[in-house]
């Protein structure tokens, strides 16, 4: 479904307007050309040399001398058989070259590793050499007149009418050339080389190629800065990375220090002092000696760079193991909290006797009288909860666990907007969260930005692992590319990695992120711990002095 969106989008625009853009300097319409007529040349290649890495080659190279050559094109309607001319003379002079046909033993394709197509694993994608010899072996025996159309039948998602526009043919030659070719071939190995040749597709890292391959062309001045410009904002990107992620982490200890205040005013016993400070600075030095550990590893990586591979694996051990324990750990000290004041209550009863300190208090609970489809519109808990009260609950919530149908604020928070120890939500800024947008020490999630990251595009200060792209100032690892001093991608490091990560609006998203981290992060806390104090703190310090 994707590739065929991806062509019917592709086809909206005509050759002729792809071309003249070209001519103007717009580099992007000629990736659209590439990715129009890749499976065309690649197939027609193939079907000629029997070498999937050779065809590739002999394609890339017939794009780019299209390039250097577009200002030729007379009839920029006809630009599909010109570059299939193109291609056939390259396939000519490499007969004459070798000076035979160049039917061959169909080699290795461990080199396909590097060029896969679709969005399947790598891995998933090679054939080994006795594959792409039986492949091979079986297309060889039918004649070219039929092997084209087989071949490009196949590639073109067994698609009858982009073959018959490919080749100059009506449907019904196609078809019967079709059959000739499928009763060459025998049943045994059909199905095989249906698969192998869907596997062998070029897709989206081959334009690149040719893109990153092209010489440059004179073009007008703001077409010639497009390059320039994407470069700028990658560069940009990376920077903002580390700052966005120091702020996230510059905005994780402000709010520590805030929920001390406030979980401190909460607190009626001397024990449920003792316990928040223990736990709050247990927390917080526990993930900051992580962060240690990481930016060890990091430094250890650049140290003994023959080993970074193994750093790396360590990074990112200990990552996914606080992703998986921190959460265990906070719900565990939640729960701990509201047993021991359960317990301070019914020890210490002189101590609650405030009417503020009730369970369900005014001053303890808010719940506001208005409501939205029976959810109260703001639902905020001041006091620590005693054990079996349940989460507070609204449109905006706050409390030790809040759940919010838009916002959501505390030690664990649940809504579209959310802000906690744990957060959860489409956006989502804490200690750790987990969102489509994901921001804090450490995020997961779609786009996740932080010290650590884990998500399909990550960015972070310490370690990014990302399914699709990651970029940071530590390590970077991701399936398809990746940008860092310790990089590990298909693409990492290199041109391709650049155009993937480039994005020409970096520096608006970074703003935005940047301004989201300080506001988000603090305003909620602020306005809580200072609601605490106003509401409880009193009281506190006056148990404070009666328990002195």
């Amino acid at each position: 479904m994707r590739v065929a969106e991806t062509m019917t989008s592709i086809e909206l625009v005509t050759d002729a307007e792809l071309v003249a853009a070209c001519l103007a300097g717009d580099r992007e319409a000629f990736s659209r050309i590439v990715e129009r007529y890749q499976r065309l040349l690649c197939s027609l290649a193939y079907s000629a040399t029997g070498s999937l890495s050779e065809s590739e080659d002999l394609a890339q190279e017939a794009f780019v001398d299209a390039w250097r050559q577009l200002r030729t094109l007379r009839e920029q309607e006809k630009l599909r058989p010109w570059l299939c001319g193109i291609l056939r003379y390259k396939v000519g002079r490499l007969r004459r070259s070798d000076g035979q046909e160049p039917v061959r033993q169909a080699e290795a394709l461990e080199l396909a590793e590097e060029m896969p197509s679709g969005e399947k694993p790598a891995a998933d994608l090679a054939m080994d050499k006795e594959e792409q010899a039986i492949l091979w072996s079986a297309l060889e025996r039918v004649p070219e007149l039929y092997r084209e159309p087989l071949i490009l039948y196949y590639r073109e998602h067994r698609s009858v009418e982009h073959v018959a526009a490919a080749l100059d043919l009506t449907e019904d030659a196609v078809k019967q050339r079709l059959a000739r070719g499928r009763k060459i071939l025998q049943e045994r190995v059909l199905s095989f080389v249906e698969g192998a040749l869907s596997r062998s597709t070029p897709g989206r890292v081959f334009t690149l190629g040719v893109l990153a391959a092209l010489p440059a062309m004179a073009t007008p001045a703001k077409a010639a800065g497009i390059g320039a410009a994407a470069a700028a904002h990658g560069s940009l990107m990376a920077k903002s990375t580390g700052i966005a992620a120091l702020l996230a982490s510059v905005s994780g200890a402000v709010s520590t220090v805030l929920a001390l205040r406030a979980s401190l005013d909460q607190a009626r016993t001397p024990r449920e002092r003792r316990a928040v400070v223990k736990i709050t600075l247990g927390l917080f030095f526990g993930a900051l000696g992580l962060l240690g550990v990481l930016y060890l590893l990091r430094a250890a990586a650049f140290h003994w760079w023959e080993s970074r591979a193994i750093f790396a694996v360590i990074t990112q051990a200990l990552v996914l193991a606080f992703v998986v324990c921190w959460p265990a750990a906070m719900l565990r000290v939640m729960h701990r909290m509201r047993k021991m004041r359960s317990e301070e209550r019914r020890l210490h009863p002189e101590l609650f006797r405030d009417p503020r300190d009730q369970v369900g208090s005014s001053a303890g609970e808010y719940r506001s009288r208005l409501t939205l489809l029976g959810v109260p519109l703001v639902h905020v808990r001041y006091s620590s909860p005693d054990e079996g009260e349940r989460p507070v609950f609204g449109w905006f919530a706050g409390g030790d666990r809040a759940y919010g149908l838009l916002f959501a604020w505390g030690g664990y928070a649940v809504a579209p907007f959310s802000i906690g120890a744990i957060a959860i939500g489409l956006f989502a800024v804490g200690t750790l969260s987990v969102g489509v947008i994901s921001l804090g020490t450490a995020g997961v999630g779609l786009s996740a930005v932080g010290c650590m990251a884990v998500g399909v595009k990550a960015y972070a200060w310490l370690s990014a692992l990302g399914w699709e792209t990651a970029q940071g100032s530590g390590f970077a690892i991701a399936r398809i590319a990746a940008e860092g001093p310790v990089a590990f991608a298909q693409h990492a490091n290199d041109r391709i990695a650049r155009q993937l990560l480039a994005d020409p609006h970096a520096e608006q998203t970074q703003m935005i992120i940047l301004i989201v981290i300080t506001v988000l992060s603090l305003v909620p806390i602020a306005y809580y711990a200072r609601a605490v104090r106003q509401r409880l703190g009193g009281r506190a310090r006056s148990n404070q002095r009666g328990g002195g």
